[in-house]
């Protein structure tokens, strides 16, 4: 669904006028805009959904040991970082154990095995070192869960379930107002957590193996 199609899911919800144009149109629509964001953002956090699951591509440069990943975002969840030149994972790191490999030691080059995470850049984008420093081109796959900017546009395409999104944001936008119809807000937020859950489990049947742990 797009951002405008869930604000008026939401408005219909709320026995308000639905035929806006755009989610700027008044007050209360860009208000129910700001419900919409922060309900696609409880949703995001509640699950390592498959549809915002993606592999960021580095090739490496010879002396470069630190990258950023272009078009992450600060939310970003590492699920595994690979060396697919060399074709090994690599292991995360403390940033304290980088700082004594590159500070109080000579620092090796060669092929990466190691990685730290470094912060992220003026636009929000994550910054990876690598260790030992690449003496080549080598091919890093950064597999990772990248949770989606807030939507502006109208246009702007969920990622998500939507079902739980407009849920959620129907129960932010009636608690603010204080009624809803004869629904209360807690019924609300138990409908939300029971849409979400039973979406987190057609989820995790495309990755049944991700939830069962086994000692190492």
């Amino acid at each position: 669904m797009t951002y405008l199609q869930l604000v008026q899911s939401v408005l219909r919800r709320l026995r308000e006028d639905d035929t806006i144009t755009s989610v700027s149109d008044n007050s209360y629509s860009k208000l129910i805009g700001e419900f919409v964001n922060d309900a696609k953002r409880i949703v995001e956090d509640s699950w390592d959904w498959a549809s915002l699951r993606t592999t960021f591509n580095i090739n490496t440069t010879d002396t470069v040991f630190r990258y950023q990943l272009t078009g992450s975002d600060i939310s970003l969840k590492t699920l595994d970082v690979i060396n697919d030149t060399s074709n090994c994972f690599l292991k995360p790191v403390t940033s304290h154990w980088m700082n004594n490999a590159f500070l109080n030691n000579t620092p090796a080059s060669g092929s990466p095995a190691y990685y730290s995470w470094n912060g992220f850049n003026d636009s929000g984008e994550a910054i990876l070192d690598l260790y030992p420093i690449p003496d080549k081109e080598y091919v890093i796959r950064v597999n990772a869960v990248d949770k989606k900017a807030t939507m502006v546009d109208d246009t702007a395409t969920l990622y998500v379930p939507s079902n739980p999104v407009i849920h959620y944001a129907v129960a932010l936008a009636s608690r603010e107002r204080g009624e809803t119809g004869g629904t209360s807000s807690a019924e609300l937020f138990a409908i939300a957590d029971q849409t979400l859950g039973d979406m987190i489990a057609f989820d995790v049947a495309r990755q049944p193996e991700e939830t069962v742990w086994r000692p190492v």
